[in-house]
């Protein structure tokens, strides 16, 4: 027998908006928006598997920014049903969004992937994470990637 079970969610509070800015190649403070970001969820008693969810989407959004851009800002929203990071940077931009998309596909250089990043994956892990998912972007001009997770997920479990 199935059993559905649903998990807590922050409906009764309001909006909280967490900003974080990162630097082009700043790999010492990458990945501090995103601990942010989960500590600020693991406060709220939500199901770990929506936290690491929503952590790996602002985790590769950051990485992205660090690894492609000239710099930007990571923005996650949590509201009554949702959760929405927002990664907006200012360029240089993707010239061809289908490409970016595809898994293992990068235009990090070698000294990039000698740290062990840029291996094409942040675009497409942040899709595979998210239940909306939007970019924008054109060459030379800034990205903005959004992603939704929504809380109220109703898992099916066995008895």
């Amino acid at each position: 027998m199935k059993k559905k079970q649903s998990h807590t969610t922050p409906e009764d509070s309001a909006v909280r908006e967490l900003q974080f800015t990162t630097t082009r190649y700043d790999f010492e403070g990458a990945g501090h928006a995103s601990t942010e970001i989960k500590k600020a969820l693991k406060e709220l008693n939500l199901d770990p598997k929506l936290i690491r969810r929503i952590a790996i989407a602002s985790y590769e959004l950051e990485i992205n920014q660090v690894v492609h851009s000239y710099g930007g800002t990571i923005t996650c929203s949590i509201q009554g049903d949702r959760v929405i990071i927002t990664a907006e940077d200012t360029g240089p931009g993707i010239e061809n969004i289908e490409l970016a998309l595809q898994e293992g596909w990068s235009t990090a250089n070698e000294w990039i992937r000698s740290l062990g990043f840029g291996a094409g994956m942040g675009l497409a892990n942040t899709k595979r994470v998210s239940d909306e998912f939007t970019i924008e972007s054109t060459a030379g001009g800034p990205t903005k990637v959004v992603s939704v997770i929504y809380l109220k997920q109703v898992k099916e479990q066995d008895e």
